[in-house]
């Protein structure tokens, strides 16, 4: 689903292309690659991995259902404790990247 729509939503593609540039800096991991199931590339087995990696594809979400109007505070679990204060601005994209990185690691 993160590929289709980010192949056919910017909005999309560029907040996840803003925490892919972020999570380069955090994990040793490429989240391109993961979400593009590159042959190498960690699984999403790995909770150190699906839970960035689900973060990602939530916030992006975020971003497109603001665009469309909505207040995108959705969500549960991690994303939803660490999406909603990036959405509601109250948490910077580079600061709850590395929180949902060093959490899905403990």
């Amino acid at each position: 689903m993160g590929r289709e729509l980010a192949a056919c939503s910017p909005v999309f593609a560029a907040r996840l292309a803003s925490v892919r540039r972020r999570s380069r800096l955090i994990v040793d991991w490429s989240l391109a690659e993961v979400l593009n199931g590159v042959e190498g590339a960690p699984g999403l087995e790995r909770v150190d991995v699906v839970q960035p990696a689900l973060w990602a594809v939530m916030v992006s979400l975020a971003a497109l259902w603001q665009a469309a109007g909505s207040n995108g505070r959705g969500g549960r679990s991690l994303a939803g404790e660490i999406g909603p204060p990036v959405v509601a601005g109250i948490l910077s994209l580079d600061d709850a990247a590395k929180v949902v990185a060093l959490r899905s690691q403990a």
